[in-house]
């Protein structure tokens, strides 16, 4: 059974996009992701240690309205 790993900050950002997210865009000091009208702040670090990973993810499942799973999270694109 997969288990949470750390994320590198470009595979993190492929997959909100998988997950409906749009652009990266630059706002003060951290870049952003959009969907509708939610705004999803990107930490400038290079990879997302699991506790951070799962701490965005919460937040992604909330504007999105769903539960992500693990598997959904790990599968190829």
């Amino acid at each position: 059974m997969p288990r949470w790993s750390p994320c590198k900050r470009p595979d993190f950002i492929r997959r909100l996009r998988r997950l409906g997210f749009g652009g990266v865009f630059s706002g003060g000091r951290h870049q952003f992701v959009i969907l509708g009208q939610h705004r999803l702040t990107l930490p400038s670090n290079e990879e997302y240690s699991v506790p951070q990973l799962r701490m965005m993810i919460r937040q992604v499942e909330v504007i999105v309205g769903r539960e992500i799973t693990l598997d959904e999270w790990c599968e190829p694109e």
